[in-house]
């Protein structure tokens, strides 16, 4: 597996400069190819980020019996500023309904095709899925949801089961906690079963109102987009669809913190503030200057910024993909953070790599105090999951020496070209093949 090496000096030695360009966001356009199962024909989604998940959630559908083209800028010029790229799914009348672990164990967010399948064959087997290692988040709404609609699912062999006679029917369904891969899986259950579903507590984050309305230009009725009650109207039969992908908030965060946490500017083309606007405050309070644009935002640093504290929630809440990169710049800010993750239980595995490189951080449960030091140094570290690799990343830019971040596989999940973005900014990051790591 390859890693990443990043040689530095430390906080504004060597100062980000330039433009990143933000495609559309993977956890939106992984649950659009699920969604693209309710529709016989072909679906076209647009802004697709070139990353492996997206390759890993093409071959699944490949597995269900759709054919996918994958269509990405970089596959023709190595040198392409826009990474964003096309995917068309044909989708047939009759679809397989079995996801096999091999894919499964790669994807958590396969899981997404569950209520696809379960709406359009009435039956489905899907592995319990793997990914990230950063907690539990388990199936069990997922389940529940299915069942109030009226499957049988039951965990059989390692597989999520769940069939249904004579289709779904709509229900009053009401979430514990606002999981978006539960909201997801039961709306899209929902606007093929019959008669109405009101789904309570939803999750509202901007991916979400994406798959809304992808689905209601597919023809699906649905009322309360983007506010924590959707209510659905079941329909016999859904259309294919064009549909263009929302911005990655999670992407154009991480941009925002490059050079809160190495200085510099960054200008985050095609990021919107408005779903990052907790996060912005934040860094504006800390000492950062923000100025937004009609396509994007820039965000400026020219010292240390002040500590702050985080507590990640649901959205609109401080994002729990970005909680890692708070932990990052609060290791070199002036002052103590307290941490609260709410969201992830193992998530706080980072701050475990994050101390190897010379961070004061200590955890206790959910929480961290991280008390910021003026310069971390260079270390040998392992990326769990894709945020944490990549702030990892950006760590090793506010060190002094050199910062080896292994099992760089993770990062290419979520970040079409990480490394190579980063030179682009003046970063000393390279790839490093596994015969030389």
């Amino acid at each position: 597996m390859e890693s990443f090496q990043i040689t530095a000096d430390g906080p504004q030695a060597r100062p980000l400069e330039g433009t990143v360009h933000v495609g559309g966001a993977k956890n939106s356009a992984l649950k659009l190819m699920a969604a693209s199962l309710l529709a016989p024909g072909i679906s076209t989604i647009h802004n697709v980020p070139d990353i492996l998940d997206v390759t890993v959630m093409a071959e699944l559908l490949r597995r269900l019996g759709c054919t996918v083209d994958v269509d990405h800028p970089l596959d023709a010029d190595p040198t392409a500023e826009l990474t964003s790229g096309i995917v068309r799914i044909a989708v047939p009348e009759e679809l397989a309904w079995e996801a096999p672990y091999e894919l499964v164990r790669r994807l958590r967010a396969s899981i997404a095709v569950l209520g696809p399948l379960v709406a359009r064959c009435h039956r489905a087997s899907v592995a319990l899925p793997g990914g990230d290692a950063i907690g539990s988040r388990g199936v069990d709404m997922h389940m529940a949801g299915l069942r109030e609609l009226g499957a049988e699912v039951r965990v059989e062999h390692g597989q999520v089961v769940a069939e249904v006679r004579d289709g779904l029917k709509g229900a009053a369904l009401w979430l514990d906690f606002p999981s978006v891969g539960a909201t997801e899986n039961l709306l899209m259950a929902a606007v093929l079963a019959t008669g109405s579903s009101v789904i309570d507590n939803a999750a509202r984050e901007p991916e979400i109102v994406d798959l809304c309305e992808m689905l209601v230009a597919m023809g699906a009725r649905i009322e309360g987009i983007g506010s924590s009650t959707l209510r659905v109207e079941g329909v016999d039969r859904l259309n294919p669809v064009d549909h263009v992908t929302v911005s990655d908030r999670i992407v154009a965060g991480t941009w925002a913190f490059a050079p809160a946490i190495a200085g510099g500017r960054v200008t985050v083309k095609g990021g919107v503030a408005a779903h990052l606007d907790l996060v912005l405050d934040k860094l504006l309070d800390a000492g950062a200057e923000i100025s937004s644009e009609a396509d994007g935002f820039t965000v400026s640093v020219d010292k240390r910024l002040r500590s702050f504290d985080v507590v990640t929630l649901p959205f609109p809440g401080f994002p729990t993909d970005l909680q890692p990169f708070a932990m990052a710049l609060a290791s070199v800010s002036d002052g103590t953070a307290m941490i609260t993750e709410n969201v992830f239980e193992s998530r706080f595995m980072f701050a475990q790599e994050l101390a190897r490189l010379g961070a004061d951080v200590h955890t206790d449960g959910h929480h961290a105090v991280v008390r910021g030091v003026p310069l971390l140094s260079g270390a040998p570290v392992v990326a769990h999951d894709i945020r944490a690799g990549a702030a990892l990343v950006l760590a090793g830019l506010a060190g002094k020496g050199v910062t080896t971040v292994a099992e760089s596989h993770h990062i290419d999940r979520g970040y079409p070209s990480f490394a190579e973005v980063l030179a682009g900014l003046g970063a000393d990051v390279v790839r490093l093949p596994d015969s030389v790591a």
